[in-house]
């Protein structure tokens, strides 16, 4: 949250990674592989709430342009998950970054990348439910 939406940094490398900032602490070495290429931003979404951090990333979005941006976090954590649905809600508003975006989620310390239909179906507990219940019927 404070860093300038379309800081020098962003403007050079044009790649972004915003990870939960739990990420740091439990799994460093997985930040390290991006590094170089990618700005690195952090947030924690028990401190921030999510409407300030969509403004802040469709500021950046609209303003810097990145090339890609990619959400990583901890699977499993209910305020993480939320930073996946924030940067969904700005790709809506912003339809051209709908391509730019890629969501990651660390199990096991592994990365896994997850799809946006994941991530829209998981805001959906109607969704989850049928097909969990379908699934169990097999």
């Amino acid at each position: 949250m404070s860093t300038n939406v379309c800081s020098r940094e962003i403007r050079e490398k044009r790649k972004v990674l915003i990870y939960g900032s739990c990420v740091k602490e439990e799994y460093p070495e997985i930040l390290e592989k991006f590094r170089e290429e990618y700005v690195l931003l952090s947030v924690c979404l028990e401190k921030e709430h999510m409407n300030m951090v969509g403004f802040k990333l469709l500021g950046m979005m609209k303003r810097c342009r990145p090339e890609e941006i990619i959400v990583l976090t901890v699977d499993g954590s209910p305020h993480c998950v939320q930073l996946h649905f924030t940067i969904e809600e700005c790709s809506k508003i912003l339809e051209e970054f709908k391509e730019r975006i890629v969501h990651l989620v660390i199990e096991n310390g592994k990365i896994r990348k997850i799809s946006p239909e994941t991530v829209k179906a998981c805001r959906y507990l109607t969704k989850v439910e049928r097909i969990l219940t379908r699934n169990n019927k097999n």
